[in-house]
């Protein structure tokens, strides 16, 4: 049911290394793959780290040391986790097709069903009866039709979700360390999930989750899945967010109707007049993805995979593009024509400046000053 190359295998070296990048101060997914794109390695880039910082105007931001990363890893282990790179086996291959998809995937259980396909469902935590009834009998189906229901572990929608199918197997993604479950009380549900199932995080051991991981997270639930089915959500709920990064991922969005006296199903039946695929039993959902797992999988092209950088960047160059940033976020594309100058100078000059500390991005490709 899933398209797969034939996958790579990190030396201890190069996961060491590149543990250590991943880790050091202002180093995000996507300046990750920037400087593994430009330097060939990650003991290279780790080198370049503090040059490149103090061209953008900051301090040497801290930098993992080996004996860290080391230590890490053996209590990884003895925690029985593993830390996969994408095109490793376990490492969900849509998950890897995302512009930010995780360096270093964080993952424990029975890592095989994170090879299978997966659907996405998530809710309110708040969530009426009704809604928890059908969350469950939809997993349910789906788990007896093959596939892999993927949740965030939460109160309500998602807990629903994840027991329907603990004996087909779900895969649940965190928002803290393995050793820092949200919330506590589902410490077991994990524990019995992880025999047919897995957890997934990006973050480390000890990683307590604060209000910004949480989308963070959602990027992941939706990344790896082949649509999300939103259940029960209010307005400006974190189900929404889930759905709007499943639709800029180029996943399928479903959303289940509701009762519009019911302001848990407020969001839900906007989602259903904004476009979403509405949904009332499982074959709604087999039925729309059957065509996209029979395609073969590749990897979204990248504007910046291929792109050069530059670190010769004349200073006033550099300042000319600082000039027009601001706390308010601009496009890299408007940033580019505004400054006349190349789209390499530009994308070199914001990765100087967020190793610096100095840059914030955003949705959408926007980026701020700090």
């Amino acid at each position: 049911m899933h398209d797969r190359t034939s996958p790579i295998q990190l030396t201890d070296s190069e996961r060491l290394d590149r543990l250590r990048l991943i880790r050091s101060e202002n180093v995000g997914p996507r300046t990750f793959r920037a400087l593994l794109n430009h330097f060939g390695d990650a003991r290279t880039a780790l080198e370049h780290l503090p040059d490149m910082a103090r061209r953008g105007g900051g301090g040497a931001g801290r930098i993992c040391t080996v004996e860290e990363a080391k230590a890490e890893l053996a209590a990884c282990r003895k925690h029985g986790i593993s830390l996969v790179a994408p095109g490793e086996a376990w490492y969900p291959a849509r998950l890897a097709t995302i512009d930010d998809a995780p360096p270093l995937l964080v993952v424990r259980g029975a890592l095989e069903v994170l090879t299978r396909p997966m659907i996405a469902i998530v809710g309110s935590r708040n969530a009426s009866g009704a809604g928890l009834k059908f969350a469950s009998s939809l997993a349910h189906d789906l788990g007896d039709a093959g596939f892999v229901v993927i949740s965030g572990l939460a109160r309500g929608i998602d807990q629903a979700a994840h027991r329907a199918t603990v004996q087909t197997g779900t895969v649940a993604v965190l928002a803290g360390g393995h050793d820092r479950i949200y919330p506590p009380e589902h410490e077991d549900l994990l524990a019995a999930l992880l025999e047919q199932g897995a957890a997934i995080s990006e973050m480390p051991l000890g990683h307590v989750p604060r209000a910004r991981d949480f989308p963070r997270r959602n990027r992941l639930i939706s990344g790896a899945a082949l649509g999300v089915v939103i259940v029960e959500a209010a307005h400006r709920s974190g189900s929404l967010i889930t759905a709007r990064m499943a639709a800029e991922q180029g996943r399928e969005v479903f959303a289940v109707p509701g009762s519009p006296l019911d302001p848990r199903a407020a969001g839900t039946n906007d989602l259903i007049k904004q476009g979403a695929a509405l949904v009332t039993n499982a074959s709604d959902i087999i039925n729309a993805v059957q065509p996209i797992m029979e395609r073969p999988l590749a990897l979204a092209a990248r504007e910046s995979d291929d792109e050069p950088l530059d670190f010769d960047t004349d200073p006033s160059e550099r300042e000319r593009i600082v000039t027009l940033l601001g706390p308010s976020p601009v496009s890299l594309d408007d940033l580019i024509r505004m400054s006349g100058l190349s789209p390499t100078i530009v994308r070199t000059v914001l990765l100087e400046l967020e190793l610096a500390g100095r840059l914030e991005r955003h949705g959408g490709g926007l980026v701020s000053l700090v």
